[in-house]
């Protein structure tokens, strides 16, 4: 399959030198999942930064949404006087980046400059070294992610400036799998499709979804890091067209009330070279799978609730959770039934797991390293899975609800031997303090809520 817009520095120094390209953005991803670096004179990146990387304030790994350096973190800190850390282009990366004019874009590692070692707290670095734990097994993961959002016919300043309250929707009435209400924001989702396509990131198709204004577009699948690498560049790629067309776009997990939230459910099987490993002699109902499935899936289900800070960030990622919702609310996997945590879906070389449990808020980069890590860790235990359910899983009282609040999940992450071990005591503690900070933000907020309540009345 052709891959358009990938380029390699010998390309990129043809269109250069043919003045079709004159900025490089160089960036990495924040514990949010967004992207942060700097913006190269494309010569200059030639000249120098192919080599030589760049180097960025390491309290990028510390800051909160508002990018306000946070106290308590271990790695850095005032006392430290937040120093730098090296930021190291990975070519494979490299590509033109249709949407924005003239420009290339490459995403980097971070590693630290004494010892030219991965950052380990960094969301890239994190999912590689699941990356090559598989490899020692013998494994290749191959991932897609399925990412939806709301469109709006506000700019986001305007959006901003109405306190993001009595926003337009781009559609009226329900969108799902409806042509004609696809066709009024095709010159969004048209452009979108196309950009990423000629940006190096293979499109499958995009559709209406469940609610008022959503949509969802998806990306071809591949190898689970280049996967978590075009995850990040899409979202990034529909809010800058977005932001060209005075429209806005917004991947909380759970927009308003009433309404269906916004998933990412990611879809995840094991390969040994040009095969699936997943196939095999043994039966679960109408699926024929391996041991190296049921026990991957049986890794990744034992340990979501202590990695559900990973799949569910922010305090809104748990409003999505509502019955008959299409988010799921119960643990259990099921075969093609979407009321599950854990979809199975395809068959021989195409049978794969799907996870719904992720918002679409989710780092790609932290998503798929928890369910890397959970299923590995099954495989090596050999991990049976429950018995699959078959029925409605929302009416099924017996099963074990997901964590339903950021702090449950925190607790459950804070509390987990497997966490720590699987991550190290300086990543885990950097984590606990991240997601900590994030849940006593919101809960020192007055909302909207607690105003429209209590204001007259208490």
């Amino acid at each position: 399959m052709k891959v358009y817009g990938m380029l390699t520095v010998e390309e990129l120094q043809q269109q250069v030198d043919s003045r079709e390209i004159d900025t490089v953005l160089v960036v990495f991803t924040d514990l949010y999942g967004r992207f942060m670096g700097k913006r190269f004179d494309a010569e200059f990146f030639l000249e120098d930064a192919v080599e030589n990387g760049t180097h960025c304030c390491d309290y990028l790994v510390t800051v909160d949404m508002e990018m306000d350096p946070v106290s308590g973190y271990e790695y850095t800190n005032w006392e430290r006087g937040y120093g730098d850390f090296h930021i190291v282009p990975d070519f494979s990366t490299l590509r033109k980046v249709s949407w924005l004019d003239r420009s290339a874009m490459v995403l980097c590692d971070v590693k630290e400059n004494k010892t030219h070692e991965l950052t380990e707290v960094a969301p890239r670095s994190m999912l590689r070294k699941q990356v090559d734990l598989a490899n020692e097994l013998g494994f290749t993961a191959k991932a897609g992610s399925e990412l939806e959002y709301f469109i709006f016919q506000n700019s986001f300043q305007e959006a901003a400036e109405k306190g993001y309250k009595d926003l337009k929707p781009a559609g009226w009435y329900i969108e799902d799998y409806h042509s004609l209400q696809g066709t009024r924001v095709e010159h969004f989702n048209g452009d979108v499709r196309r950009h990423l396509r000629d940006s190096g990131i293979p499109v499958e198709n995009s559709k209406g979804e469940a609610a008022l204004g959503q949509h969802e577009l998806n990306v071809r699948y591949a190898e689970v890091l280049t996967m978590a690498d075009r995850h990040a560049l899409y979202k990034q790629c529909l809010k800058e067209v977005a932001e060209q067309k005075d429209i806005s776009v917004t991947f909380m997990s759970k927009y308003k009330d009433g309404q269906p939230g916004s998933s990412c459910h990611i879809h995840l099987s094991l390969w040994k070279g040009d095969e699936n490993a997943f196939p095999g002699g043994l039966k679960e109902g109408p699926i024929e799978c391996s041991e190296t499935f049921r026990w991957f899936l049986g890794g990744w289900i034992k340990h979501m609730p202590e990695m559900m800070v990973f799949y569910a960030p922010t305090i809104n990622s748990y409003k999505r959770y509502e019955t008959k919702s299409w988010a799921p609310t119960r643990m259990a996997w099921c075969h093609d039934n979407r009321t599950a945590g854990f979809r199975v879906v395809g068959k021989g070389p195409s049978l794969r797991i799907e996870c719904r449990i992720p918002g679409a808020d989710c780092n790609p980069y932290l998503a798929y390293t928890a369910a890397m890590a959970s299923g590995l860790d099954g495989i090596r235990n050999k991990t049976e899975p429950p018995p699959m359910f078959e029925g409605d899983v929302y009416s099924a009282d017996e099963l074990p609800e997901v964590p339903m609040t950021l702090r449950e999940a925190l607790t459950l992450f804070e509390q987990s031997d497997f966490a720590k071990t699987t991550f190290g005591d300086a990543v885990h503690k950097h984590y606990i303090h991240f997601f900590l900070t994030e849940a006593e933000a919101y809960e020192a907020a007055v909302t909207d809520w607690e105003l429209k309540r209590y204001f007259e009345r208490i």
